[in-house]
């Protein structure tokens, strides 16, 4: 039984707590004391104690009697805690999704004989993992992929609700996307080149250009062709576009913004959504794709997104904890699924879980 120090407990944050604590002793923090008290109500053993996260110091002291620690807060708080956290000299995992690129803290990690795995999440994530996997095994010319949390019944006019951070939902939508086209990295606006796609089990979706590709652009940067795109109900991106073009994300009115959006987007207690992902990877030869699709648990009451994210995250704490990947450094997933037998243990954790990546 190791003692993990988790930070952050969202949605994702709770459905991480209480998978973890079925094994291990887990210490939770967060701001909000509400969010923290309804975690304990579900599970009395997981200790709990309000932190505010930009504070370095307390940071620091909550996590200095960790084995390991699970970080999970917004994107706009991330990179700072997780320097802090590698700063005490503490394994880590982080799914906070910084926009700043959070590999340039890899000597930082060093240094303090740190492992830190990031962006360990359903995507960016389980595709990183599935692309490292495939890349020590063959070439790869073109990978791709789409995913969506989604309603499984939306309510116009947003036919969206977000089971993370609305604030990180806008960055989606604001921060340009980077991809890989004929070998050069080429920048598109968010929500642009607009596709229509049909899905089993959901029928027509959108998908549009936001910046997931993240640290493949680096790491994996001689392949030539390379692109994510977000899946929404048709119609949602002109809406957000129109959000951007009226000025409703810039610094002057995201507060508003945020504030009634998630007034919109907040999940109901219950509400039934899915999660979806395709991956597709080619050479000259074949083409090898993959395909999620995950509905929320009624029983547990967790959502989707939560289960797709948070058990992802888990995995990857357990696969620390029990030995399978101990190199110091930051190290995005598509390095870890690199590692021999690393992939295969984040897919059975997560098929024990109930969710399933299939080959197609």
């Amino acid at each position: 039984m190791a003692k993990i120090y988790q930070i952050g407990a969202g949605m994702v944050g709770r459905a991480m707590a209480l998978d973890l604590a079925k094994k291990h002793q887990v210490h939770l923090a967060d701001f909000d004391s509400r969010s923290l008290d309804r975690i304990h109500q579900k599970n009395n053993t997981i200790q709990i104690q309000t932190l505010d996260v930009t504070h370095a110091k307390s940071l620091k002291h909550f996590i200095e009697p960790a084995d390991i620690v699970l970080l999970a807060v917004p994107g706009f708080l991330g990179y700072k805690a997780l320097q802090a956290i590698l700063e005490t000299g503490k394994n880590v995992v982080d799914i906070s999704f910084s926009p700043e690129n959070v590999l340039e803290l890899s000597s930082l990690a060093k240094i303090n004989n740190v492992t830190a795995i990031v962006d360990a999440g359903v995507a960016p994530g389980i595709p990183n993992f599935l692309l490292g996997y495939y890349h020590s095994k063959m070439t790869i010319d073109s990978f791709e992929y789409y995913v969506g949390g989604l309603p499984k019944y939306p309510i116009p006019p947003f036919n969206y609700k977000a089971p993370f951070s609305p604030v990180d939902v806008i960055e989606e939508y604001t921060r340009p996307a980077r991809m890989m086209i004929n070998g050069e990295i080429v920048t598109r606006p968010a929500l642009s080149e607009i596709e229509i796609k049909n899905f089993l089990n959901v029928g027509e979706l959108e998908a549009f250009n936001t910046d997931g590709l993240r640290s493949i652009l680096s790491t994996m940067n001689h392949i030539p062709n390379m692109k994510e795109k977000t899946l929404r109900y048709p119609g949602h991106a002109t809406l957000m576009k129109t959000f951007r073009d009226d000025g409703k994300f810039d610094s002057n009115q995201i507060e508003n913004t945020s504030t009634e959006l998630f007034k919109s987007w907040r999940m109901d207690d219950n509400e039934l959504e899915f999660t979806i992902l395709d991956v597709i990877m080619r050479n000259e030869s074949q083409t090898i794709s993959y395909h999620l699709y995950d509905e929320t648990d009624m029983e547990s009451g967790i959502a989707s997104m939560s289960r797709t994210t948070g058990y992802t995250a888990t995995a990857t704490i357990n696969l620390i904890l029990d030995g399978h990947f101990s190199k110091v450094g930051v190290f995005p997933p598509e390095l870890v699924g690199s590692i021999n037998g690393c992939w295969n243990y984040i897919k059975t954790y997560l098929n024990n879980r109930g969710v399933y990546i299939k080959k197609v």
